[in-house]
């Protein structure tokens, strides 16, 4: 069974999905991937999953970096679930690139990796914020697409402290 619950953030809405035990969704409400609000099979319910996601996410939308995360449950291929355990690796107020990424991907798996599909795992990532898959920029500092809009992305960056005026904003 899926439960979701709406949570305010100082950013507009965010929906979050459970299996029960994890988050298994977090979206910014009307984001690309993210589900209709309303949708049916969905129970509201209020779990102790999402108290504790509740309260990750005050701490971070505070500005600063939670000392815990709360229970995930990302379900996806293998490659993916690769590319999204290198993103809970990026530290608070830091960013990579898919390169970057991609590179580590390699060392681990001893197969070339393409940034390109790196890049098409971070923008499949079920949970945002969480996942920090803001944290990931393309090569030359350029500022690449984010499924709830760039705008959420900059500002998520610069929550974390991290200067975006060196970055390069898509036309």
């Amino acid at each position: 069974m899926d439960y979701v619950q709406k949570i305010p953030s100082p950013l507009g809405n965010l929906i979050a999905l459970s299996d029960g035990a994890g988050v298994t969704g977090l979206w910014f409400s009307g984001g690309r991937r993210a589900p209709e609000e309303g949708r049916s099979g969905l129970v509201r319910e209020d779990l102790p999953v999402f108290k504790k996601l509740r309260e990750w996410l005050g701490i971070y939308f505070s500005g600063r970096n939670p000392p815990f995360t709360p229970p995930i449950a990302l379900v996806g291929s293998d490659f993916r679930q690769a590319v999204w355990a290198l993103l809970l690796e990026i530290p608070f107020g830091q960013v990579t690139t898919y390169g970057d990424i991609a590179g580590r991907l390699e060392v681990t798996t001893g197969k070339r990796q393409s940034p390109r599909a790196v890049g098409g795992a971070v923008g499949h990532n079920p949970v945002s914020i969480i996942v920090p898959c803001h944290r990931v920029i393309g090569a030359g500092g350029n500022l690449t697409g984010y499924g709830g809009g760039m705008d959420k992305k900059v500002a998520l960056l610069r929550l974390e402290g991290v200067d975006t005026g060196k970055f390069v904003l898509p036309r």
